[in-house]
């Protein structure tokens, strides 16, 4: 995953997702998104009020559990917000 965040006017949390389709079919995207939601929707304190966040998930992914993709994801939020 590669995650990138910017400011923005509204002072809220707001969620951007791209899935290449490299990653696989439409299923094996459409679950990642789902993921990365389900994530954005349990964590929102890791993320700073007033700030996009755009997550990308790149080609190659193999399938991961939710477990593993909260693993992932924190390890970023956590290393792009200094906490």
């Amino acid at each position: 995953f590669t995650m990138i965040t910017c400011g923005n006017p509204n002072q809220v949390k707001r969620l951007g997702i791209t899935v290449t389709k490299k990653a696989g079919n439409a299923v094996v995207r459409n679950r990642f998104k789902r993921l990365i939601r389900e994530f954005f929707r349990r964590n929102k304190d890791l993320f700073p009020a007033g700030h996009d966040t755009i997550v990308m998930a790149k080609k190659n992914i193999p399938p991961l559990t939710y477990q593993e993709t909260e693993r992932e994801l924190t390890e970023l939020a956590t290393r792009k917000t200094g906490r």
